[in-house]
């Protein structure tokens, strides 16, 4: 929705910034996670030197430093693109995977963000709209704006009905979704990636994407940011008990990554929702998933309590969460991730 100058309302942009407030609230400690319950082997033999073990991988047709994403957060205000700039840049930088926050805002203003492919020209930027967006009028056209925009080498779909019943804006409407996604699959010459927002994506769905063509899956499961605690804290409190039980919705992610595996074995997994290091990456790659998806602790990392931004401390936990990976595999005695998975196998037989 936008106002007669082309530019976002201003109640959908405070919408969006205090979803910025709340979801940085939620990030004060490092809470329990299903990953705790996962220990990988430990070799006292790895017959390995550190320098040797290989985290590099291929994702969306790049070959990234490492299976790590900075998956989509925000966009639509003028706070989200200085944070969007600096995600980008990092990004770049650190050679790694890179999606944004829903792009409907600024593309149904008018706003371009191309300047982010400037900022980033070789980076691995994938795109982002909704899933009742995709499926409204117009919908497969606004995904192609999205692409074409940011010149993105992939294109999210985000799937958030948990979300999207509470918020008192919400989209209440969720027909023709499926559909429209095997559409999008057709019509676009990049990949489409379909994520959850941190309710995760079930076996079952997981497979019902696949019949549609979508290769790429982001679980998104608890654990994380919790979307639907955030819309819960923005209704009124008269109908805050209608929703108090809906708000621990949802797949813990250790589950969730073997169960995806077992519904689609050639899928494209990228496991999110709470990670909190790199050895959480390396668990779900040792789970069958093919990257770590990480939002709220790298916003944390840019962004200070006084929304001022740090890019130099973000760089620097990409850089450490990159050792910690390499740490892991080399504990295992792997040289690299498909070593890891290889150990996977023959252990069990």
């Amino acid at each position: 929705m936008t106002d007669n100058t082309g530019h976002t309302p201003p109640d959908t942009s405070a919408r969006k910034d205090t979803h910025l407030d709340l979801a940085r609230a939620q990030m004060t400690e490092m809470p329990a996670h299903s990953l705790d319950r996962i220990a990988l082997p430990y070799s006292a033999l790895p017959e390995l030197s550190i320098d040797e073990v290989d985290i590099t991988t291929s994702f969306m047709g790049a070959s990234l430093s490492a299976p790590i994403m900075i998956t989509g957060m925000t966009g639509g205000t003028a706070r989200a693109d200085a944070i969007n700039e600096h995600l980008v840049m990092a990004a770049e930088t650190a050679n790694i995977a890179i999606g944004l926050g829903s792009q409907r805002a600024s593309l149904e203003a008018g706003t371009s963000q191309s300047n982010l492919r400037k900022l980033a020209p070789k980076a691995c930027l994938i795109g982002n709209i909704g899933g009742a967006q995709l499926a409204s009028t117009n919908g497969i056209e606004l995904a192609i704006r999205a692409v074409e925009d940011i010149e993105a080498d992939g294109l999210a779909i985000h799937l958030n009905p948990l979300q999207e019943i509470i918020q008192p804006e919400g989209d209440h409407d969720w027909r023709g979704v499926e559909r429209a996604i095997g559409m999008l699959v057709d019509r676009l010459d990049c990949p489409v990636l379909v994520k959850e927002v941190g309710a995760g994506l079930s076996a079952e769905v997981v497979g019902r994407l696949a019949a549609q063509g979508v290769r790429h899956i982001d679980l998104a499961c608890k654990g994380g940011t919790n979307w639907a605690l955030i819309e819960y804290l923005r209704q009124s409190p008269e109908n805050q008990p209608v929703y108090a039980p809906f708000i621990d919705t949802g797949y813990g992610l250790a589950d969730a990554i073997g169960a995806a595996r077992e519904s689609v074995p050639d899928a494209v997994i990228i496991a999110s929702g709470g990670l909190r290091h790199g050895l959480d990456i390396a668990k779900s790659l040792w789970l069958g998933a093919n990257m770590g998806g990480m939002a709220g602790a790298m916003l944390r990392q840019l962004e200070d309590d006084d929304k001022t931004l740090h890019p130099e401390r973000l760089a620097s936990a990409l850089d450490m969460l990159k050792t910690q990976i390499r740490t892991a595999l080399f504990l295992s005695g792997a040289s690299s991730v498909t070593a890891l998975k290889r150990i996977r196998t023959r252990l069990s037989r």
